[in-house]
């Protein structure tokens, strides 16, 4: 099942994701869209931020139904996708369900993620950002913030692995678009390739 009007953007941590989102909040037409992200700010999403924080620990398979569990009322609770979607909105979220079978793939084994994300809607748009390792940890190290728990590069080279198989495994099922965007062109150039797709949405 593929949820219209939602679009969803992915790629490993230094991606560029959440820049791409802040650059798009600023675009005119900005009013029309509901932005979002995963963990969401629900109750369940705060305790997975401070899980990723490495300020509480739960087992890997915890963590996976933990993402599930958020991603649930994110979609379905008062507010949430489901409900800007039905009032006309384009939601557009920083991270979903590819996540999950991306890092907690890579953490606990692919069964599990998959089994538990199967019930959730595909977006209409998947955009994927394309980067290395070695290029997503210049740009956290440049940051200079806290790192997050996933935030390593052997963990980072694994989950990039991971993502392309996922990718290459929905692209041929041919149920949602998928961009592939190159991550390390300029800002700049990214923003007008994911313009140029979702504008058709408004």
């Amino acid at each position: 099942m593929t949820l219209k009007k939602f679009v969803v953007f992915e790629g490993i941590d230094g991606a560029g994701t959440s820049t791409q989102i802040e650059m798009l909040k600023k675009n005119p037409l900005a009013k029309n869209f509901f932005f979002t992200a995963e963990p969401s700010e629900g109750a369940t999403g705060l305790f997975l931020r401070e899980i990723l924080a490495g300020k509480a620990e739960v087992s890997p398979e915890t963590a996976a139904y933990l993402f599930a569990a958020d991603r649930a009322e994110h979609l379905w609770g008062k507010g949430g996708i489901s409900e800007q979607v039905e009032g006309g909105k384009i939601v557009v979220c920083d991270r979903y369900i590819f996540s999950s079978l991306a890092y907690q793939g890579t953490t606990c084994g692919e069964i599990l993620p998959k089994t538990i994300n199967s019930p959730f809607p595909l977006p209409e748009i998947l955009f994927f950002f394309e980067i290395s390792a070695e290029d997503s940890m210049a740009r956290i190290e440049k940051r200079g913030e806290r790192r997050e728990i996933y935030e390593k590069r052997e963990m980072l080279a694994k989950t990039a692995e991971r993502y392309r198989k996922v990718i290459s495994e929905y692209k041929s099922q041919n149920e949602m678009k998928i961009v592939e965007l190159d991550a390390s062109l300029p800002k700049e150039k990214i923003a007008e390739q994911i313009w140029h797709c979702l504008e058709p949405l408004l």
